[in-house]
């Protein structure tokens, strides 16, 4: 699929859920938020079809977030239906590593390709204060089980925050070089103030180039993280829907103020 500006839209990102196990100081209020109700929540049928539909107009790259994913009941045999699809090139999941050591090698052998594992800090102290009370050895851990079973390449997401030190930076380096994980800095982002910028190790940020689309947890496909639109698969059908947002994608992004990046995967 080309969009309005001739680039080539083959990369559908899937929020399939709101939750998190975490309370990340730059993702979610300290007081919490309203969860979406589980009646408005996409099943697993409803995901594996707009999957299917999306390969058949060209999609090939497909990744999970969430919030977290891995708390999302059943996302194993989400990962299984998803990759079963025939067109599915590369099929990833955006995670916060709490759980990933149970789950990593059931996940690779369900044909998730790899994945991204976000870590802001090597500071256990710190980790735990930037996350409301996470525990930085999870992490750890499950990195190297996630190495063992194959989930590869793996890259660190790290979001930089004014409190960011280059002593953090120049640490998460090393730990990444010495385990050959490929590190992401990623400038901490705003959607109602429009503020975001080009990912530094990755592609992401670079509106000349993008390519995705991105399906929330409530049926919606949006042309692009930081706008409102948004077409919902429920009410216009899959292709449909898909094709709307192709057709609505922005040169660039601006603002969005209806959403969250616990809600949308970032």
């Amino acid at each position: 699929m080309l969009d309005r500006y001739n680039r080539r839209i083959n990369y559908l990102r899937i929020s399939v859920t709101d939750r998190c196990n975490l309370r990340c100081r730059y993702c979610m209020p300290a007081d919490g938020i309203d969860w979406i109700k589980h009646s408005q929540i996409l099943s697993f049928e409803e995901i594996t079809e707009v999957v299917k539909e999306a390969v058949a107009l060209g999609i090939g790259k497909v990744r999970l977030t969430g919030g977290e994913p891995l708390v999302r009941k059943g996302i194993v045999n989400l990962v299984k239906m998803i990759s079963d699809v025939k067109g599915v090139k590369d099929l990833g999941m955006t995670t916060n590593g709490q759980v990933l050591e149970e789950y990593a090698a059931d996940l690779a052998k369900a044909g998730l390709n790899r994945v991204n594992v976000s870590l802001d800090t090597l500071d256990a102290a710190r980790y735990a204060h930037l996350s409301r009370g996470g525990n930085i050895n999870n992490v750890l851990k499950g990195l190297e089980a996630a190495c063992e079973a194959g989930l590869l390449p793996i890259k660190i997401n790290c979001v930089l925050t004014p409190e960011t030190t280059e002593t953090t930076k120049l640490e998460l380096r090393a730990f990444c070089d010495d385990n050959n994980y490929k590190l992401r800095f990623i400038r901490q982002m705003s959607l109602e103030d429009g503020s975001f910028s080009q990912v530094e190790g990755g592609e992401g940020g670079n509106c000349r180039i993008c390519n995705r689309l991105r399906l929330t947890a409530t049926g919606d496909i949006k042309p692009c993280l930081f706008g409102d639109d948004g077409f919902n698969i429920r009410e216009l059908g899959a292709a449909n829907a898909i094709q709307m947002a192709v057709g609505m994608k922005p040169e660039s992004g601006e603002k969005n103020n209806v959403n969250q990046f616990y809600n949308i995967g970032g």
